[in-house]
This record gives structure tokens, C-alpha cells and sequence, in this order.
């Protein structure tokens, strides 16, 4: 029995792991197109990586799988699991020697261009040859941070046999704005209520720190809202975009009044650089001071792109995927990671649907070989 694994990262090399340990005399080759395997992984969360989240579906499978490992994980704020020893490199060495012990065979700087299936049996094309299998993984990645592994050849090889890839977009990425006032406000945080708002139609509202930034805005809640931006749809003109924030959520606008009234600023508020450009907005208008905190709008034109975004919304339709990741067109073959249409907020919850959903494909592909 051979299963052939297309991508290297965190999805394809959990996705091998798992498979040998479930079943030693199967055969499994791992194609990566880079150097060497996992480069993604050392540049997750700040070079710690945030592995999972205790919060996050399929935290148990994740967990279950480290374990295995031997990976010993310590818990931080917010659910957030990370390596004991807070690097990224403890992760990819505990992956890679995983391999090694179980007998994985990973091919570097392979590129796969074409993938079929004939009969019972899959061929892999690549530029080292053609690979046969009877169980083919697609955990090529999407789009974001090509430099790092992910260059979208997946979703091609996804096409080829059959299956079908929404629109994409990069995703947990800094939205960009003309506005001044962000390149005035450069460097200041905040922690404030964001609405994405799309021609007019509210899509989600999130609490979190905002960063200004000279191109638009940052921080973890503009990355969290990010993935409603499509910069396609903004370009073409078919959409408008405008981030609403309220700069004191804590505070009514009653409230806010009774304060500026007494004290005659926000400055005990909000930071001095942020009063002053409210104020200037408001020419002095204590009223409209007030409200332009509870109800500021700024226009926002895109993303900062994919070599920005740390993950790509969109992907293979979950409609053609079983709830082990197995196609629902063709036997035998696996769709995993960020390949396929799921997209979560910062926090681990990404990086563990990686890693849970190439175990959980790993397990059911054995479970289907055993019976063969």
C-alpha cells in the first residue's frame, strides 16, 4: 500500500506521521516543493507557534497527536497551546524526527504539475518523475506567503480531479486605507469595537487591539474581520468597504458627554494623538467629538495582500469533502489544511485545523486500507 502526500507542511507532515503510525508497512512519500520541509511553521505565532487552541475544534486530535510525538505543550492566555519550549524549531525538529523514526520519505524541491486517477490507482506528475499511489493527500497550502511554500499550485491539482474552489482572497492580513488620519495615527494601539461594513451591510463586529499603521490599520482584530475583504470585488468596484470603529466601547455616548462636558477632552480616555486628530475632524465640536468615538468610519481599499496574509480564505468546497477530508468524488483521495475552505480567527485555531484535519485523514484513510 503506497500514499502519496503533495505538500510538506504542517497538514502533509502530521497527515505521514499519523499514517505510519497507524500503519507501519504502508508506504508514504511526501512531495514538497521547497528545499525542506515545515518552512511555514518557523514563522508562526512570532517564531513560537501557536500549535492549537483549547477552544478550537479538534483541540483533542491535535493534542492526542503532539502527545505521540513526544511535543509537551504549555497553555497560554486565551487558550492559546504553544511548544514548552515557545519555538517554532522545537516543533518542526519533533516533526521531522517523527518521520525519520517511523520511515517517511520526504522528496524536497519537487514541483507537482499534474495529478489523475485511473482505475484504482493515482499518478502524481512531477518534474522528478511520476509517482503511483493508491491513496492520494492534496496538503499543498493556498496562497498566502508563497515565499514560505504556499504559491495556490494545490487548488489546481484540486481542479484536475474534479473538485471545485470558491474565490479566493488573502486572509488574516492588514486592510489598507487612503485616509491620512492612519498614516497621522502611525504607531498608535488601541482596544476597540471594528465592524466590517460591506455596501452598507454590516458583516461582523470584533473587540480586540487595533494598530495604525501609514498604509491603513493592523492588530489582531483587523486581522480577525479581514477575511470579509475581497480586494477583487473592491478593485472591479462591485464592492464598497468601510471599517466602522467604536473607540469606547465601554462607555455610552451619555457618558461620553457627561466626561467632556466636565473635563472638556477624551484625553483621560483615549490616547492624546487619537483626541487630536477626533478633535480636528470634529473642528472643535464637542458633540461631534463624541460621536466620531463611538462611530468613526474609515474607507478601506484592500488588503495588504498574500505575501502579508497568514492565511487564504476560500478553497475546495467543505460541500465535496467528507467530515474526515476525504473526497466525495473521487475514492481515495484527501483534501486537507488550508487547501480547503475553512478560515478561523487568530489564536491557534488555524494551525490546529492543519493539523487535526491531516490526522483525521490519516485515520480514516487506514481505517479504509485495513479493509482492503
Amino acid at each position: 500500500m503506497r500514499a502519496v502526500i503533495i505538500g510538506g507542511g504542517a497538514s502533509g507532515i502530521a497527515c505521514a506521521v499519523r499514517i505510519k503510525q497507524n500503519s507501519p508497512k504502508t508506504e508514504v512519500i511526501v512531495i514538497e516543493h521547497l528545499e525542506s520541509p515545515c518552512k511555514k511553521l518557523y514563522a508562526t505565532g512570532n517564531g513560537r507557534c501557536n500549535i492549537t487552541n483549547t477552544n478550537a475544534d479538534g483541540y483533542e486530535i491535535t493534542k492526542e497527536f503532539f502527545e505521540s510525538i513526544g511535543l509537551v505543550l504549555r497553555e497560554s492566555n486565551e487558550g492559546r497551546i504553544y511548544p514548552y519550549s515557545n519555538q517554532a524549531a522545537t516543533v518542526v525538529n519533533v516533526l521531522l524526527s517523527a518521520c525519520e523514526k517511523y520511515g517517511v520519505k520526504i522528496i524536497n524541491s519537487c514541483n507537482a504539475y499534474k495529478a489523475e486517477k485511473t482505475g484504482n490507482e493515482f499518478s502524481v506528475f512531477t518534474d522528478r518523475g511520476v509517482f503511483t499511489c493508491d491513496f492520494l493527500i492534496i496538503a499543498a497550502g493556498g496562497k498566502a506567503q508563497s515565499a514560505l511554500g504556499s504559491d495556490g499550485s494545490g487548488y489546481r491539482l484540486a481542479q484536475m480531479l474534479g473538485h471545485s474552489v470558491s474565490e479566493l482572497s488573502p486572509a488574516l492580513v492588514q486592510l489598507v486605507s487612503p485616509s491620512k488620519n492612519c498614516r497621522a495615527l502611525k504607531g498608535v494601539r488601541t482596544k476597540c469595537n471594528v465592524s466590517i461594513e460591506i455596501n452598507s451591510e454590516i458583516k461582523e463586529t470584533a473587540f480586540g487591539e487595533l494598530l495604525f499603521t501609514e498604509y491603513g490599520i493592523s492588530g489582531i482584530v483587523t486581522m480577525d474581520l479581514s477575511h470579509y475583504v475581497n480586494d477583487g470585488r473592491l478593485k472591479s468596484g462591485e464592492e464598497r468597504c468601510v471599517a466602522i470603529v467604536d473607540f469606547v466601547p465601554a462607555l455610552s455616548l451619555e457618558e461620553l458627554r457627561a466626561h467632556m462636558e466636565k473635563f472638556g477632552s477624551l484625553e483621560g480616555i483615549l490616547p492624546a494623538k487619537l483626541c487630536s486628530i477626533l478633535a480636528r475632524q470634529a473642528n472643535e465640536d464637542s458633540e461631534k467629538i463624541i460621536r466620531y468615538a463611538k462611530n468613526w468610519r474609515l474607507i478601506i481599499t484592500g488588503t495588504k495582500g498574500y505575501s502579508f496574509a497568514q492565511i487564504t480564505s476560500g478553497g475546495v468546497l467543505n460541500s465535496e469533502l467528507s467530515d474526515s477530508n476525504e473526497s466525495l468524488k473521487v475514492g481515495g483521495l484527501y483534501i486537507v489544511g488550508e487547501l480547503t475552505d475553512n478560515q478561523f480567527k487568530c489564536g491557534g485555531y488555524n494551525l490546529n485545523y492543519a493539523f487535526s484535519s491531516g490526522v483525521r485523514a490519516a485515520d480514516d484513510l487506514c481505517e479504509k486500507a485495513n479493509k482492503l
